[in-house]
């Protein structure tokens, strides 16, 4: 009888270590989602594989996707498969802030937190954090560089300008291009600034998916137009929000004659690296850098707090609504760099190799 209870017993341990060895062995590593918008752009392609390789440093398997070529409903069904997948976060870089409702819902309901990356999703109250850098500070700093290289607060002008800025979907062109004209326009309302095309809204300005070639296409129909040229026209300074728009506007310009001895000022964003080869050329004047190592850094401790069940850090909790609320953010601070300090900012920090931008 003892022999028959100690072979239950025994059988019964091998059992129970049997299927703890199996739980263990299946249980793996908490998985993470990151939705970017997609790989036709520089910068999302770091942004991705900065968030990739620094949660896996943190321990986390990660489920990096890319939104085709801002396609949407590619987005919307990556997000799905990575909340049937098991994600226990998601940090998202929406290609359209206010598309994204839905399939949110669907998150929260398996309370899977959401941590908006750079562009703020709208309208869903299924957002948890927003990490970004400050872009209302981009668009200033843009603005104060265009006044300060004209010496507007001095200067008797009048300066030709024209004004060019993002997809009319991404919330950010709000503060991009809020953040400039808070700089710039009482200089055009005084009539020092001159806005030839007489286009100064947001709406107008608007580039669909921060596209380079219709940014391209529309100052090539300015230039037609008012013949900025030159020996025709002058036009003294060229307000792009980000790099790839400041490209179509550089490609544009240069078509028309227009070269690194008289070329205007020409703000940009990313210092993506055919803006940091323009810039060296003369064909740019400045980019606002957003180091995303640095906001990569700040994303993956957020997720790691609220993974251990603490709160994130975040330094602003007054700026961003979503139309459900403000959100808590924490915003990373941009830095202006120009060709007096590329190579510090750039070379020397590591983000780029000398030979990526030569």
């Amino acid at each position: 009888m003892k022999k028959i209870a100690f072979a239950i017993l025994a059988a019964a341990l091998v059992l129970s270590f049997g299927f703890a060895g199996c739980a263990k062995k299946g249980s793996g590593k908490v998985k993470i989602g990151v939705s970017m918008p997609t790989q036709s752009l520089q910068r999302w392609n770091q942004d991705g594989s900065n968030m990739k390789t620094q949660l896996e440093a943190a321990g986390y398997e990660v489920d990096l996707q890319f939104g085709g070529d801002n396609d949407i409903p590619t987005q919307i069904n990556q997000i799905q498969n990575m909340i049937a997948g098991g994600v226990k976060a998601i940090v998202i870089a929406a290609i359209d802030g206010s598309s994204l409702t839905e399939v949110l819902k669907e998150a929260k309901s398996h309370n899977i937190p959401v941590i908006s990356y750079d562009r703020l999703i709208m309208n869903s109250d299924a957002v948890s954090y927003y990490a970004t850098f400050d872009n209302n500070l981009v668009g200033v700093m843009q603005g104060k560089f265009i006044e300060e290289r004209l010496g507007l607060p001095a200067a008797e002008g009048p300066f030709n300008i024209e004004l060019i800025t993002g997809a009319p979907d991404d919330n950010n062109i709000i503060f991009f291009f809020g953040g400039a004209m808070s700089v710039l326009k009482p200089y055009i309302d005084s009539g020092k600034l001159v806005v030839k095309s007489g286009q100064i809204e947001r709406a107008q300005c608007a580039t669909p998916n921060w596209s380079t070639e219709e940014a391209q296409k529309r100052f090539e129909n300015l230039i037609q137009t008012y013949n900025y040229r030159p020996g025709g026209t002058k036009l003294d300074a060229v307000l792009a929000s980000n790099d790839s728009t400041a490209n179509g506007v550089t490609n544009a310009l240069v078509g028309a004659g227009w070269n690194k001895d008289n070329f205007p000022i020409l703000t940009g964003q990313d210092c993506d690296k055919p803006s940091v080869k323009n810039m060296i050329a003369g064909t740019q004047t400045m980019s606002v850098f957003k180091d995303t190592r640095t906001l990569a850094t700040k994303v993956v401790s957020m997720v790691d707090a609220l993974m251990k069940g603490s709160n994130p850090e975040v330094n602003d909790t007054s700026t961003y609504n979503n139309g459900t609320g403000v959100i808590p953010s924490y915003l990373c601070e941009p830095v202006v760099v120009t060709t007096a300090n590329y190579e510090e900012m750039l070379i020397k920090s590591g983000y780029y190799k000398a030979q990526d931008i030569q």
